[in-house]
Order: C-alpha cells, then structure tokens, then sequence
C-alpha cells in the first residue's frame, strides 16, 4: 500500500497542545509551552485511514507527526537548530515507511521552504503551496460569486504578495481581476514583481506597503508569513471578502467580532476523497483537509513520489498539474469556513444585508 505522512505542530499553543496532551494544554501556560517545545521530541499523532480515489479505487494510508515548535519558538531559534528539528521529524516518517512527507504550517516556510529538508531525508518531500495556491484563489472566485462580486470588474489585494504562494496568487488574479493591489513590506519587490507580472496581466497593477489601501478592494486574499494578525476592521469596506490563507491567521479576530459587514473565510479547506479517518481532530470537519495536506495526499494516490514543491519560486504549470491529479482522484473545494467555523447561507445573507446598510449610510454620509 503507498503511504505518506505530514507534519503538523502547535500554531495555537494551548488549544493545540490540548488536542493530543489535554492535561499540559490545560496546566502549562503558553509561555512554558513555547519554552519546552525547544526540548521536547517529535511526536507520533495518528494513523490516517479510508483514502480512496475517485479514478482508480486505489486506498493509501498516512500518518500524523507532529514537530513540537510553535511558529514564535521557530522565528526565534536559529535557523539550523529548527531545520535540525523537522528533519528529525521527518525520520519519524521514513520510520513508519511514508513514501512522500508533507511539510505543514511553518515547517514548509522556514528558511529556504523545505530545500534543505528535502536534502537532508531520503524520503521526497512537498511543502503543498502548489494546490494551496489554487485553493486559496478559488475560494476567493466563490466567495465573490455569493457576495454578488464579479471578479472582472474588482479591486482585489494580495496581502504577502512577494511570498512564494503570494506571487503566484497574483499572477492568477492579475488574469481575472480589473484591479489587483500588490501588498507588501519590500517596496523593490514589489515593483519587480509588478514589472514581471505586467507582461500577461489584464489587470491595472498596484503596489504598497501599507495596509490602508486595502479599503479600496472588495476582495483580498492574505498570505503572509507573519506571526501576529496583520489585517484590522478598519482596514475594511463594508461588503468585502477577506480569504485567509495564513496559519497564524492574518485577520484578526477583532474583525469578526467588530465586523458583521464582511465575509472572512478561511483558504484551503478541501473534501478529500473516500471514507477517510484522520483518528485526529485538527480543528476541520470529518472528511476535511487544508490543502497543502491534499496536495501531498494526492501525489502519494498517483504515485508521484519525489519533491515536488520545494522552495520559493512556485510554478504556474505546478500549480495547475496539482490541480488536474487532485480534480482526477475526487478532491473538491469544500464549502466556506471561518475561524474554525462553517459559514452558512443566513450568515453570509446577513453580511450581505449589513454591507447594503452600511454603504448606504456611507453615500448619506458624503452627501450629507
């Protein structure tokens, strides 16, 4: 049977340390936790069952590890001492005979994403960002299908756009879009990658470092790799779509909370083929994966087992091969989410409701 295993570790430090531990979730606080991650061993998670493909009834099994650093832990430490970590991690996957490994959350941005892991194990190595990339900008299609959005004729942000997912985001969006922002810390990357992205886009192309311009798009899809929430309510205009594809998130809680005038959804939720038992539960519904875990689940169903997205320079024929092998095996977008919840239809009627109130009062506001 062809097998794959994928790295998962604590982006929540109490809430997920108390899904495998629940008593040191529930007794260490989530400075001591961040603290005896430094010295705690990989650990085994769950046997992953029930896989099945669409085309060829082929079943495969995986497993669950877990690298036991938080995202902070691993901005902190030096970059070999974390990349000693997960390939540590890694050997636990070789040992339970896994085919290919997929790399989760920060363990697939770390330094060079994944290049140096890949190097450093025997067993291939995805970091998942291909499909990640085709999720995030699908989602953000139907998300402004709901919303009454046409894409065409929008103003859409990429937040992290200099980022390896964030690029190629762009470049799809800059195909559909009437406007696209470029956001980002490094204004001479920006303007590079605006020149290069120049060339096939249909739409306008801008570029900033600051947040405020994101008033101006009706959709933003965020992809930083920053540790704290990046995006506020007052970054926002009513009616608008925010897709998040970050783990730690970009938005801020506050928004949903502040904010009942925009929809937030989280990017990358996908139905994966087959009566699969994940024997974990990692904050999705039964039969649920982030994409980036699809990605490395689809490759081990076609049998492709070698690296297949490492490092930062993602491809547009990548992203759409990945697409095509998921598509063929039954994975399929799943429906909206949002922080950890399932957006259903009165929820986005409401939104929808609260953006009509709230940019009427605006127009009143200017004529007044």
């Amino acid at each position: 049977m062809d097998t794959f295993a994928f790295i998962i570790h604590p982006i929540d430090p109490k809430r997920d340390v108390s899904r495998k531990f629940p008593f040191l979730g529930k007794v260490l606080t989530e400075k001591q936790i961040d603290f005896f991650s430094t010295f705690f061993p990989p650990v085994y998670i769950s046997e992953i069952e029930g896989i099945t493909s669409l085309a060829t009834g082929k079943v495969i099994k995986g497993w669950f590890i877990a690298c036991p650093y938080t995202p902070r832990r691993m901005m902190q430490l030096p970059e070999r001492t974390v990349y000693r970590k997960i390939v540590q991690t890694g050997r636990m996957a070789e040992q339970l005979g896994a085919k290919i490994l997929g790399l989760g959350a920060f363990t697939s941005v770390i330094g060079d994403a994944g290049v140096t892991i890949a190097n450093a194990l025997d067993v291939p190595v995805t970091t998942g960002d291909s499909y990640t990339v085709m999720m995030a900008v699908q989602a953000i299609r139907d998300a402004a299908k709901v919303m009454g959005i046409k894409m065409e004729d929008a103003t859409v942000a990429v937040v992290g756009a200099t980022g390896s997912i964030g690029r190629v985001c762009a470049e799809l969006i800059a195909e559909e879009a009437a406007r696209t922002l470029l956001i980002a810390r490094d204004e001479q990357k920006l303007a590079d990658l605006r020149d290069r992205l120049q060339v096939r886009a249909r739409s306008e192309l801008c570029i900033s470092t600051k947040m405020d311009v994101l008033k101006e798009a009706q959709l933003i899809l965020t992809v930083t790799s920053a540790i704290h929430d990046v995006i506020r309510p007052e970054h926002l205009q009513p009616g608008s779509v925010v897709c998040d594809v970050a783990r730690p998130r970009d938005v801020s809680a506050m928004v949903a909370a502040a904010r009942d005038d925009i929809l937030v959804i989280d990017g990358g939720m996908v139905d994966v083929p087959g009566p699969v038992n994940f024997h974990f539960n990692f904050g999705f519904p039964e039969g649920k994966a982030y994409a980036c875990m699809a990605e490395t689940i689809a490759l081990a169903l076609e049998g492709r087992f070698e690296d297949y997205t490492v490092g930062k320079d993602i491809t547009l024929e990548r992203v759409r091969e990945i697409t095509a092998i998921a598509e063929r095996h039954g994975f399929r977008m799943s429906g909206f989410r949002s922080f950890e919840r399932e957006v259903t239809e009165e929820q986005i009627e409401v939104v929808r409701r609260n953006a009509r109130k709230g940019r009427t009062m605006r127009l009143g506001g200017l004529h007044g």
